[in-house]
């Protein structure tokens, strides 16, 4: 079976079952019960392969593990070393933790004894305690696992049912690596929530055309990366991938995050634990103005989809921040607020790629537009491409993409883009880019960092500062890039208007019949027209 096919029947098989579970919980709850759970799957899954491996190893007389003739005896004591697991970077699951227990005892009875110790205190208990346990043997999850199952008092056979189902999940593929199934399932989750929750699920889940287009333009393949409204941590999984794909090293660079929110927090950090990502988040989740959780933060590379055009930002201890140097950002919109917060964190030869809402192009209200005209005269502007609709699952609001540099190889010029008529629908609410369109935009940027000619009417268009004042300081791709004209078929004027009106005399006879048609079927059930 291909890879696509493969994990195109696991989500239908997920998805669909899981709604089936749990129709009453709210989507904002249920992500984190489900996603909680599929971790855990994830976890126990590479524990038992990882135990295999040992096993196979301790009967091998040509492995350095090799135990003797009579290792039999000596195996089951040997499988419980946890050194053999942590040095292979796999996480130390305890029996008492591990999923077939769990299988075997989440139906018990109230009161029934535990086969390790202990009670059965219902299906919650029994899996809060196991991601306690978790925790508590692997320092890096520390913080990071769901244990509010019990207090989210879901029935109790639904909860076993959604362990049945997590059970099946495979995570083994000819060509698929283990951490290439679960995250292609987290980020299909994730995605369907965002969808579900409507305007919420912005908070935490970026379109992936929009991260691989980013990631594509800025390339964060060596360095600090950082993303002050990191969500999942979307912008970090693509990186990853990226140097994954250019032959480089993922320890070439390290990661860097924040998020208000503590079940995102933890999401974004499950997805780095999955991946082997070594990642700093800060002391706590926090928010990314009051409490800057990387104060002394420097980034090669800054990549975000901050909220659009938030307005409960402000707080009174943010007046006179060292951060607006650009000027101080409305008390209403923080939009520019982000942008300014993410440039004083890139460092001297950094580059910012951010999603914004449109208003943030050509609003002049409340200082907007002088803290605009400060960023292009600094000539930190390097590109501005303007994004189709329905990108996002969650919102209408139509956005842009800004990419900052703090050392442009275009001195004085910003590339516009209008990519309003790329991507394809691919369902009747969504709209995504292809790798086509991704490749083409990027290609065309680079082309233009290199010195070269891609002026394109309706397009693209590089222009001058100078060119930009004379507008205002407004960045709509639009008033730059011009209409594309629109090719002579060749065919006369005359000859179009008679084929056209022909066409139309067929379309107004049509008309009549079927409005013939509709009286006479009228009149033999009654009524006359």
């Amino acid at each position: 079976m291909s890879e696509q096919e493969f994990l195109k029947n696991l989500e239908k098989k997920l998805w669909t079952s899981a709604n089936k579970l749990l129709p009453s919980l709210d989507a904002a709850v249920y992500k984190h019960v489900v996603l909680g759970l599929v971790f855990l799957k994830y976890i126990s899954d590479a524990f038992e392969l990882r135990r295999q491996e040992l096993t196979k190893a301790f009967k091998d007389p040509n492995h350095d593990y090799y135990l003797g003739e009579d290792a039999d005896e000596f195996i089951n004591e040997e499988l419980e070393n946890r050194d053999y697991y942590t040095e292979a970077n796999v996480f130390w699951v305890p029996p008492a933790a591990r999923w077939s227990y769990l299988q075997d005892n989440i139906r018990l009875s109230i009161g029934t004894p535990l086969p390790l110790g202990g009670e059965f205190k219902g299906a919650g208990k029994l899996l809060d305690d196991t991601m306690e346990l978790i925790e508590k043997e692997n320092p890096k999850l520390k913080r990071i696992l769901n244990k509010n199952y019990a207090q989210l008092q879901i029935d109790q056979n639904k909860l076993a049912d959604l362990l049945d189902l997590i059970a099946t999940i495979p995570f083994e593929h000819e060509s698929l690596k283990a951490k290439d199934i679960l995250g292609h399932v987290y980020e299909y989750f994730l995605g369907q929530f965002a969808a579900a929750e409507g305007k919420k699920g912005g908070q935490f889940y970026t379109p992936k055309s929009i991260v691989n287009l980013i990631v594509e333009m800025v390339q964060p393949f060596r360095g600090r990366v950082y993303d002050p409204a990191m969500g999942s941590g979307g912008f970090f999984i693509s990186s990853e991938k990226f140097i994954e794909e250019h032959s480089g090293k993922i320890g070439d660079i390290s990661v860097y995050g924040q998020e208000s929110n503590p079940t995102t927090w933890r999401l974004a950090a499950m997805n780095m634990a999955i991946r082997g990502i070594d990642f700093d988040f800060g002391k706590e989740p926090a928010d990314t103005f009051t409490k800057d959780q990387h104060p002394d933060l420097k980034a090669d590379f800054v990549l975000a989809n901050p909220p659009f055009n938030q307005d409960e930002w402000w707080d009174a201890s943010l007046e006179g921040d060292a951060r607006w140097q650009y000027g101080t950002p409305p008390k209403g919109n923080a939009n520019f607020a982000w942008m300014q917060h993410m440039l004083f964190h890139t460092a001297p030869t950094g580059v910012v790629g951010l999603v914004l809402a449109n208003g943030s192009l050509s609003s002049t209200t409340s200082g907007e537009g002088e803290i605009r005209a400060n960023i292009i005269k600094a000539d930190l502007v390097e590109a501005i491409i303007a994004l189709p609709s329905q990108l996002f699952a969650n919102t209408q609001i139509p956005a842009s993409i800004w990419i900052l540099n703090r050392n442009k190889p275009q001195k004085g010029k910003t590339l516009f883009i209008d990519a309003r008529e790329f991507g394809h629908m691919i369902d009747r609410k969504q709209r995504s880019f292809s790798t086509e369109d991704i490749e083409t935009i990027a290609k065309t940027f680079h082309h233009f960092r290199q010195g070269e000619d891609v002026n394109e009417k309706g397009r693209y268009y590089a222009a001058t500062i100078d060119e930009i004042a004379k507008h205002d300081y407004i960045l709509t791709p639009g008033r730059y890039v011009g209409v594309a004209e629109e090719k002579d078929d060749g065919v006369p004027f005359e000859q179009k208007m008679q084929e056209l009106t022909k066409e139309l005399r067929e379309q107004f006879t049509k008309s009549h019949e079927l409005e013939g048609q509709i009286r006479k079927n009228l009149k033999v059930l009654g009524y006359e027209l």
